[in-house]
């Protein structure tokens, strides 16, 4: 590495985007398997990192605080898609800016994310083809959150390969238990004849939230609804029934997009680069499996 350097690394993160998140409890706990990932890259060089949270409901004050904290450090970590391409086509110019999560079609930047997409029909070929479940309701996560995105896509392109099956319905949650709580809250207003055979969710936070509440309700998981998530959080094998759902690589995501980060600070003309790790279908049983099953994503 040249001389000069601060020897400092950041890392820009969404603290929460719900008023209702606990974020003691849940709010930062995609980025706290990141940061292990960031932190074992810096330990090599005995860099140091600068951690900044954001809300991710004000995407002005985010990009202006970028703004400082890129004049602190040589390079940026940004995740989930906090602000605009254009934005981080203003940082970039001056600041060498990895992203983590985010969109694999942003030109002013590398990018690191999971296979959202074979994530996300793994899921649903497993409801389909060994539950046969049907009517399959959606948790989504916010529109602005790149991963959220493309698992909603994936959901419904994958959902238009199994004639007979259908998407009864979709709440925009907020990748918080809380979301998952309210969606299904909402779907018992339903006619019970209507109600949906499994719920798909877009991280595991809403996924333990419509656990408990279906629970709450009388409804059994997984016999009258399968639940499924995204992520693999190990909160997730605490509920019961343990949870089914999608691992991604969390760790090796912030040790990957750090070391891309490193090379680019070193060499600021290397070419874009774009990177999806892979994927893992874990099978518990909130599916109606038994568990201790698991598949490629």
């Amino acid at each position: 590495m040249a001389r000069h350097r601060k020897e400092v690394i950041g890392l820009v993160a969404v603290e929460s985007r719900s008023p209702d998140t606990d974020v003691e409890q849940e709010g930062l706990l995609f980025i706290e398997e990141v940061l292990r990932g960031v932190e074992f890259s810096l330990s090599k060089i005995e860099w140091s990192l600068l951690i900044s949270l954001l809300r991710g409901d004000d995407q002005a004050a985010a990009f202006r605080r970028m703004q400082k904290v890129s004049a602190k450090v040589d390079g940026l970590l940004i995740t989930e898609g906090i602000v605009s391409s254009e934005q981080l086509a203003l940082l970039a110019v001056r600041t060498p800016i990895v992203l983590i999560a985010g969109s694999p079609d942003e030109p002013h930047t590398d990018v690191f994310s999971a296979d959202n997409r074979a994530g996300t029909r793994a899921l649903v070929s497993h409801l389909v083809e060994r539950h046969g479940r049907t009517r399959l309701f959606a948790i989504a996560g916010p529109p602005e959150a790149p991963d959220a995105r493309e698992r909603r896509i994936a959901l419904t392109e994958a959902l238009a390969d199994y004639p007979g099956t259908r998407l009864s319905g979709l709440f925009e949650g907020r990748f918080a238990a809380m979301s998952g709580q309210l969606a299904v809250r909402d779907i018992l207003t339903w006619p019970r004849s209507e109600l949906p055979d499994a719920i798909v969710c877009a991280n595991d936070q809403m996924a333990i939230g419509a656990i408990r509440e279906l629970q709450i309700a009388g409804i059994r998981v997984p016999a009258d609804i399968a639940v499924v998530g995204f992520d693999d959080m190990h909160a997730g094998t605490l509920v019961a029934p343990p949870l089914t759902t999608v691992r991604q690589p969390m760790r090796l995501l912030g040790e990957r997009a750090c070391s891309r980060l490193l090379e680019r600070i070193a060499d600021p003309a290397l070419p874009r680069h774009v990177e999806r790790l892979p994927t893992e279908l874990i099978i518990r049983e909130s599916c109606g499996c038994g568990g201790h099953e698991s598949g490629p994503g």
